[in-house]
């Protein structure tokens, strides 16, 4: 089946928008793995703003890629783009089982929270870009309860981004560890799948203890 894959700018603060909605920041200095990607996928999935941004760009920037808009007020004003308006959870699931390749959930941030809601984020494509906005919309809003993700594959650049590659954990239960701080916080902690904590070289004080999650 085909994969929806959360791929995105993401500042070091958490957000992948401007206040107002703006992705100026992010680095375009360099392909920074887009050329592949853009060959991986054939499908688009946007928001309405998101859209309407990527209009302003002029020039349709994704030829050749099925577009769908998820809007209950967006009218239909381009020949190559589909707008969903309705069931987005069964109409996903059924573009999903079509043929095809792999799908871009390419934002904004309402939409990211509706998909990961209903657990239809099958990957994450994070570029973290060494940015502080101090404002705008944060990568995730209103989840609402835990999904876990793997971490698969790391690429860092001169540039100062870093991509981070999730994939949608498939199993039983996560068998994490955390690790609770309760008044010291001078020593760093690593949480690990294991029995055991460790700190930044130093031992671990008493006001810290691990708790399994099992």
């Amino acid at each position: 089946m085909r994969k929806i894959i959360l791929n995105v700018a993401v500042s070091l603060d958490g957000f992948i928008e401007g206040p107002n909605g703006e992705f100026d920041w992010c680095f375009v200095d360099q392909d920074y793995g887009m050329k592949a990607f853009m060959e991986r996928i054939d499908t688009i999935f946007f928001g309405r703003k998101s859209y309407e941004l990527v209009q302003q760009m002029g020039k349709n920037p994704f030829p050749g890629k099925t577009k769908y808009v998820f809007s209950g007020t967006l009218k239909k004003k381009q020949s190559d783009i589909k707008i969903i308006n309705r069931d987005f959870e069964s109409v996903t699931e059924n573009i999903k089982k079509q043929q095809g390749k792999d799908i871009w959930l390419f934002g904004g941030s309402e939409l990211i929270t509706g998909f990961t809601n209903a657990g239809l984020v099958d990957a994450l494509h994070l570029a973290v870009h060494p940015i502080i906005l101090g404002e705008g919309k944060p990568l995730f809003n209103g989840v609402k309860e835990r999904q876990y993700f793997d971490l698969i594959n790391t690429q860092t650049y001169s540039s100062g981004i870093v991509q981070l590659f999730y994939q949608r954990f498939i199993g039983g239960d996560h068998d994490l560890n955390f690790c609770f701080m309760v008044t010291d916080f001078t020593f760093g902690c690593i949480c690990i799948p294991s029995e055991f904590c460790y700190s930044h070289g130093a031992p671990i004080p008493s006001q810290r203890f691990c708790q399994s999650t099992k």
